[in-house]
């Protein structure tokens, strides 16, 4: 009985112990090769949580706590928290055949702190430390992630440790990489990123000259938009870090989220401006630009806050603008809004790669290369795409101003000059008469018979005659001649050049024969009457307003049936000048003269 204690209790105790021992004694080092450039070490480790952040590298290498440690399994996504600290061990074997020299590396370049110990040939620990909550300055390899380079100076087993300090939940990507598969790395992701950098500054250098050049400050608020997107992206793939602000450690940790709240804020009132909501969605267009307005307030207030309220603030924020951007280019795109679906292809790929960091910051995925370049990715589909739908958007306001500006200026059935401008043109005309003494005529034409074909026919065939006579005056007219509608049926003529009246009576003619021919197939046949009445500005110059009264009442003055449809105003008589006293004339030898009078038809 005695005896079968004492085994059961050597069992147990044999037990416990390799229940200890077994996770140290298990783990296998790792064998560096060149055939193998890259490893991942995410399941190749030993892995503890130190709750309090207290455990310095002398007492870990002393085997105090390596008992708690345990196989590292990928994808583990680590809750540390601003207190805790997680410790990694791993062992390394340099190949005898391997002529490269190697780094540990952390491709997260939003990893706080990081430090990574190595053994010394006096049996010492040195550390090197990098991460976010330093300046990228004081790293021991600059670069967009933390990377240290392995002392690995013979092919026996060397020890490294790794201690971690991450405020929120986060998978921590761990490789191991030659210098050679490193170099080549880097040149990939750089000229991918380049790519990307090259393609948002010609969109910027584009909406900025297009504001200057049209005068259209929706361009000018597209390349700051532009211009955020690529801070953020310089941003979240460690590019700022690396080469803009590598000195200032506070701000390299703050510079991701505070910007990416002011990217999220300008996409959405950008897409909000694109899809014009407030006439028939004005509930949806007041939150989406509350919501978008509040982003300036909230990256402030994430400066503010502790880290972890911080990252759930942001969470929270970039979901409501994914949710509000959605769904005001998918109303757009229902009404048959081509800006809208412009707006809808363009920013689904950014709202889901935002969906994809949010997730990763609430540590409900683990960290891959596809949630971290998303962003970046989708950003190089939706920018230019909303220049498209710009173009498009800019276009239709520009057409509708011209088309408010045509109203203003020309008359909205004929396309004529307005009564105003015509009268413009004309004191201009008469001055210009009167000052250097150039020629010109002056002819109203009135469309006699309009307001019988108005009563008989309807309105709908008076303006179509309306639009025949304005058909016949542009065909016998010349281009430099100035055409209006100074009244309902009455069109002014301004012929600059002219002396005589041939040219005016030939017009006149053609004109009236013109509206004497009814158009083939024409139901029903309504021929155009006219009457013209013309003065030219040699024979009589007067003011504009009393030219045009007196041209409309020798318009007023004729029959509906008269023969004589064309006339002119009277010259004006010449009077003798008065003589000077020491002149040596006398009355009889002033001669008095009337300008000649042309027969009128």
């Amino acid at each position: 009985m005695r005896y079968a204690a004492g085994a059961f209790a050597a069992m147990l105790l044999t037990g416990l112990f390799a229940l200890f021992a077994t996770p140290v004694m298990a783990q296998t080092a790792v064998l560096l090769e060149d055939a193998a450039p890259v490893v991942d070490l995410q399941a190749k480790g030993m892995v503890w949580v130190d709750a309090q952040a207290e455990t310095t590298i002398a007492q870990m290498v002393a085997g105090k706590n390596r008992p708690l440690m345990r196989p590292a399994q990928a994808n583990t996504i680590h809750a540390l928290g601003p207190h805790a600290a997680l410790w990694l061990h791993y062992r390394f074997i340099k190949s005898p055949d391997s002529s490269q020299n190697w780094l540990l590396e952390f491709p997260l370049p939003l990893l706080d702190l990081v430090t990574v110990f190595q053994q010394t040939q006096t049996d010492g620990w040195t550390s090197q430390t990098a991460g976010d909550t330093v300046a990228v300055s004081s790293w021991p390899e600059s670069g967009r992630y933390a990377q240290f380079h392995l002392v690995l100076p013979d092919s026996r087993v060397h020890d490294v440790y790794v201690r971690i300090q991450h405020v929120t939940k986060v998978n921590i990507p761990v490789n191991v990489i030659s210098s050679n598969a490193r170099s080549h790395r880097l040149q990939v992701e750089y000229m991918i990123i380049g790519v990307v950098f090259g393609a948002l500054l010609l969109l910027i250098v584009a909406g900025a000259a297009q504001s200057w050049v049209y005068r259209d400050w929706a361009y000018g608020w597209y390349a700051v938009y532009a211009f955020i997107m690529t801070l953020v992206v310089a941003t979240t793939s460690g590019m700022a870090g690396h080469l803009v602000w590598n000195d200032s450690a506070a701000w390299n940790n703050d510079a991701q989220g505070f910007l990416g709240l002011l990217g999220g804020s300008t996409a959405l009132l950008v897409i909000r401006s694109l899809c014009s909501l407030a006439g028939r969605h004005p509930w949806v267009d007041r939150i989406a630009y509350g919501t978008g307005l509040a982003g300036p307030l909230v990256a402030l207030g994430y400066l503010a806050l502790d880290r972890q309220w911080g990252v759930r603030l942001i969470g929270s924020y970039l979901a409501a603008v994914v949710v509000m951007g959605l769904t005001s280019a998918f109303l757009a795109w229902r009404r048959k809004d081509v800006v809208g679906a412009w707006v809808l292809v363009g920013f689904t790929p950014l709202a889901l790669a935002t969906l994809l960091v949010v997730a990763r910051i609430f540590g409900l995925i683990p960290t891959t290369w596809l949630s971290q370049y998303a962003v970046m990715l989708s950003l190089a589909v939706e920018v230019p795409m909303l220049l498209v739908a710009l173009n498009i958007r800019s276009r239709e306001r520009h057409g509708v101003e011209s088309r408010e500006q045509a109203m203003s200026s020309q008359d909205a059935l004929t396309g004529l000059l307005a009564t105003h401008l015509f009268d413009d043109r004309l004191k201009q005309v008469v001055s210009r008469a009167r000052r250097y003494k150039e020629p010109a005529a002056v002819v109203y034409v009135e469309l006699v018979n309009y307001g019988y074909v108005k009563r008989t026919y309807g309105i709908a065939v008076a303006e179509q005659s309306l639009l025949r006579s304005v058909i016949k005056l542009r065909r016998i007219l010349r281009d430099v001649d100035t055409v209006g509608r100074v009244d309902e049926a009455r069109f002014g003529l301004i012929m600059e050049g002219v002396s005589s009246r041939g040219p005016v009576t030939e017009l006149a003619a053609r004109l009236i024969a013109a509206g004497l021919m009814p158009l083939k197939g024409l139901k029903p046949e309504v021929v155009l009457q006219f009457h013209i009445a013309g003065v030219l500005l040699d024979e009589r110059l007067m003011d504009g307003p009393e030219l045009s009264s007196a041209l409309g009442d020798l318009l007023a003055s004729m029959a509906a049936r008269t023969r004589r449809p064309i006339r002119f105003l009277e010259p004006e008589l010449t009077r003798p000048q008065p003589l000077e006293p020491d002149s040596g004339l006398d009355d009889s030898d002033v001669v008095y003269s009337e300008p000649s009078r042309q027969s009128v038809p």
